[in-house]
């Protein structure tokens, strides 16, 4: 059984704590499989790895443009979250699916992939760097952290999101591709609410699970 939290627009630190409190529930299995799905505020996340070395500009500028940066746990460089594009949390169990981590992130990229072909658009992998991407352009990131075979962190897809921020910065560390969002490539804004629809369709569908009948705050 999945349970879907949508959470709307989260600041990162508050999101960071509910997915912590989320793990753990989990560990323990007090709670079932959960797909988090929200908004940032305009935020930079880094990686267990990064040492700035791909933040491009100094923390004034970061601040006139009303950027925060926040350091994490999860695998990968520094990305952006922000709105208009569609961070998801999966907090899922490893341990009842093989615990195979390499096979949870393809899933993962294929959940995306089938939600960019609902749109008629054509994504595809990379085998030598995680996440989805449109031609040469990454449209979608991947970071994960397990910890005792449970998953945290996630997806995060770019919808209808300023792309021209990702300018501070160096994307996940890639410096010879760039950047892209389902809006710019269909040539118009798309519903966030169906694009949230269309995802946990197909993730239900590439992670075979039922929806489970969630209380007040969740869906089922």
């Amino acid at each position: 059984m999945l349970r879907v939290y949508r959470l709307g627009l989260t600041d990162y630190g508050q999101a960071s704590r509910f997915q912590e409190r989320l793990t753990e529930a989990r560990i323990k299995n007090e709670v079932s499989d959960t797909l988090v799905l929200l908004e940032h505020p305009s935020t930079l996340t880094l990686g267990r790895e990064d040492d700035l070395r791909h933040l491009l500009v100094d923390r004034e500028t970061l601040t006139r443009q009303e950027v925060a940066i926040e350091a994490t746990d999860r695998g990968g460089s520094i990305t952006w979250h922000g709105p208009g594009q569609v961070v998801g949390y999966p907090i899922v169990d490893l341990k009842r699916r093989g615990r195979d981590i390499h096979k949870y992130i393809d899933d993962l990229e294929e959940v995306l992939l089938w939600v960019l072909a609902d749109y008629g658009l054509s994504g595809g992998r990379d085998e030598s760097r995680v996440g989805v991407w449109v031609g040469a352009e990454k449209i979608a990131a991947i970071g994960v952290r397990v910890r005792r075979w449970v998953t945290k962190h996630g997806f995060a897809l770019n919808v209808n999101n300023d792309l021209g921020v990702f300018s501070l910065i160096n994307p996940c560390g890639i410096t010879d591709r760039g950047v892209t969002s389902m809006a710019r490539l269909l040539g118009r804004r798309l519903s966030m609410d169906e694009v949230r629809d269309r995802i946990v369709a197909r993730f239900t569908e590439v992670f075979d699970f039922e929806l489970e009948v969630s209380p007040e705050g969740t869906e089922g």
